[in-house]
């Protein structure tokens, strides 16, 4: 059964080369590829930690509104784990 999902995704910037368009742009992909049907992509901007877990001290937020079962949102989370430039992922029932 197919539900709606807001998926926040937290960007570690950091020594990166690529810009955060491709970054976005990639990982959208990664959820179509699992299954999910992407509605929406918001760029929330770069934001500071008020402390710096593992030594970074910002991220950049983006959250995405999709539409997918269980199975390709668990197969999407297990793909973005692996993703060295995903530093959280937070995913809720809309």
């Amino acid at each position: 059964m197919k539900r709606n999902y807001e998926a926040l995704i937290v960007l570690d910037l950091k020594g990166k080369e690529e810009n955060v368009e491709t970054l976005v742009s990639n990982i959208g992909k990664d959820f179509e590829k699992a299954g999910a049907k992407l509605e929406q992509i918001d760029q929330l901007g770069k934001r500071d930690f008020p402390y710096s877990p593992r030594h970074v001290t910002s991220g950049y937020f983006v959250k995405y509104h999709l539409n997918a079962d269980n199975d390709a949102l668990n197969a999407a989370r297990a793909k973005l784990k692996l993703n060295d430039s995903v530093y959280q992922q937070y995913y809720q029932r809309s």
